[in-house]
């Protein structure tokens, strides 16, 4: 299942004779790509130990709330923010009640109620503890709580019963979230992307260009890509891998850049631009090295503007989406908004790249969504997961 492919998936195992199925799952999802972490509630390793579920996920196996060399490297705040998908399976009648009442004392409801993510639960029980009241009203409650429910199926229990309480088979579990990745927000459209710096040549062996690493043009990249939509990227000088099934043009120059984009950008639905285009360029190419015993102490370049490719997409842009960046280092959304009008954008994606702990060069990312009517902070998260909640972004306001 490609849909599954690199995506973060945190599998949560409670207490119950189900737990053993845990192991099937994290097979099935190993086995479409999907990197996997597991975190174990006390009663769930008196059913299956976490030496199992390490060896299989490859993964160290997250069991306390308060394990200093736990907090250390991934605590229950990291681990939330890690996560694309959180699952509990089996979730036992005693954790849909922790959960339903709003519990953090043990790591897994603390993660769950961190987390920003989608939370899928697979509940397993005896039919008469599932048809009880009491749980059916705190099933209610998650549900109500944007949990989303996978079963129980009804058949034969280990008990000897037979009812509805059977945790559903893991391949259905598997089937049903890897349809949440494939629900195509942007199906059938048409994306062109651009990324990363660009180059101007000074002479044959010096150039000026920026610090930027590609990193946030290419998450975007794959977030639509596996929203359904048909993606291109124009590249400036990167060292990052095409992602599978999207069209790579790489480029060095702004006026490359432009000519690449001007050639392509009547057959796209949405213009989404992230590379940060050099401002200027040496009005005088050197064939030559520039011998630095001819100029002394003092090398002085004359500068002149690059062709604005954002605003010379817009400008034109008919029925054509555009999205914009704005790298700042102050009065962030002030000088977005700005930048977001006068160039006539639908979106406008503003970050502080100030902030060595986000933006260029870094895995992490906060932004601003700006719109005309609309104003959206999504705070520090893996670029990886802001893209997905920016393609989200786009197909429910653009």
């Amino acid at each position: 299942m490609k849909q599954l492919a690199n995506k973060h998936i945190l599998l949560c195992v409670t207490g119950g004779i189900a737990a053993y199925k845990a192991a099937e799952i994290i097979r099935l999802f190993k086995t479409s790509g999907a990197n996997i972490r597991v975190l174990m509630t006390e009663a769930a390793q008196e059913f299956i130990t976490p030496l199992t579920m390490q060896a299989l996920s490859g993964n160290q196996v997250h069991t306390d709330l308060l394990d200093t060399k736990a907090e250390a490297a991934m605590g229950h705040i990291e681990l939330a923010k890690w996560s694309d998908i959180i699952l509990i399976a089996p979730c036992s009648a005693n954790s849909i009640a922790r959960l339903a009442s709003g519990k953090g004392d043990d790591l897994m409801t603390a993660v769950c109620l961190a987390a920003v993510c989608k939370i899928y639960f697979a509940p397993a029980m005896n039919q008469a503890m599932w048809s009880d009241s009491r749980t059916q009203e705190n099933f209610k409650k998650l549900i109500n709580n944007n949990f989303i429910s996978i079963g129980p199926d009804s058949g034969e229990q280990a008990c000897g019963d037979e009812g509805f309480g059977r945790m559903s088979e893991p391949q259905q579990i598997i089937n049903q979230i890897a349809s949440s990745f494939s629900q195509g927000l942007l199906a059938g459209k048409k994306i062109l992307i651009t990324a990363g710096p660009t180059r101007e040549k000074i002479d044959p062996v010096r150039y000026i260009s920026n610090r930027s690493s590609g990193k946030m043009g290419f998450s975007i990249a794959e977030a639509a890509r596996d929203a359904g939509g048909l993606v291109s990227i124009i590249s400036g000088p990167v060292s990052l891998e095409t992602p599978n099934e999207v069209d790579r043009i790489n480029v060095e120059s702004a006026d490359e850049m432009l000519k690449e984009v001007d050639k392509a950008i009547n057959n796209f639905d949405l213009f989404i631009s992230t590379a940060a285009v050099s401002d200027f360029k040496p009005e005088e190419y050197e064939n030559q090295k520039i011998k630095k015993q001819k100029k002394g102490n003092n090398l002085n370049l004359e500068l002149t503007k690059n062709q604005d490719i954002l605003k010379s997409v817009s400008e034109n842009k008919g029925d054509l989406k555009v999205i914009g960046f704005a790298a700042e280092t102050q009065n962030i959304i002030e000088n977005a908004k700005k930048k977001l009008k006068e160039k006539n954008l639908d979106l406008i994606i503003a970050n502080d790249v100030s902030d060595d702990s986000i933006g260029f060069d870094s895995d992490e990312n906060e932004v601003y969504l700006i719109t005309k009517k609309i104003e959206k902070k999504i705070s520090k998260v893996s670029k990886k997961k802001l893209s997905r909640n920016i393609i989200e972004f786009i197909a429910e306001n653009l």
